[in-house]
């Protein structure tokens, strides 16, 4: 995959190492029970900054929302999937999803969390449909 991915800070750096053992964290507030992603330093649902702690997500999703994408970019092939993916926590994710066919995924069809690996050793969290 050659598109840019960006470095780990010091709000995402906990988030990236996961990924290098193929968990997906997702943030929890200790202060009001919100999940959120992608990982801030604040949380989204009452703004404490000092609450937020590391959650691992179980993987298990459903299409929100997707498109499929005819045209060409730097690590991808086309026809693919960019998809809006409910967490089975509750929170939104955008991401690919691999698919035998694109044309057949909609809105509210089970998927499983799969990984595409970085050069680096990270991976950047895909998704897959999952066996009926």
């Amino acid at each position: 995959m050659s598109a840019e991915v960006p470095e780990p800070d010091e709000v995402t750096g906990p988030w990236w190492e996961a990924t290098r053992r193929r968990i997906l964290l997702v943030q929890s507030c200790g202060a009001c029970g919100h999940t959120q992603h992608p990982p801030r330093a604040l949380c989204t649902g009452c703004g404490s900054d000092r609450h937020l702690d590391w959650v691992e997500a179980s993987g298990a999703a459903v299409v929100d929302a997707c498109t499929v994408v005819e045209r060409a970019m730097p690590g991808f092939t086309p026809p693919y999937v960019v998809a809006r993916v409910r967490l089975a926590e509750g929170v939104l994710l955008l991401s690919n999803v691999v698919a035998d066919d694109p044309y057949l995924l909609a809105t509210g069809d089970r998927l499983r969390l799969d990984w595409r690996p970085l050069p680096d050793g990270r991976a950047l969290p895909v998704f897959v449909p999952s066996e009926r």
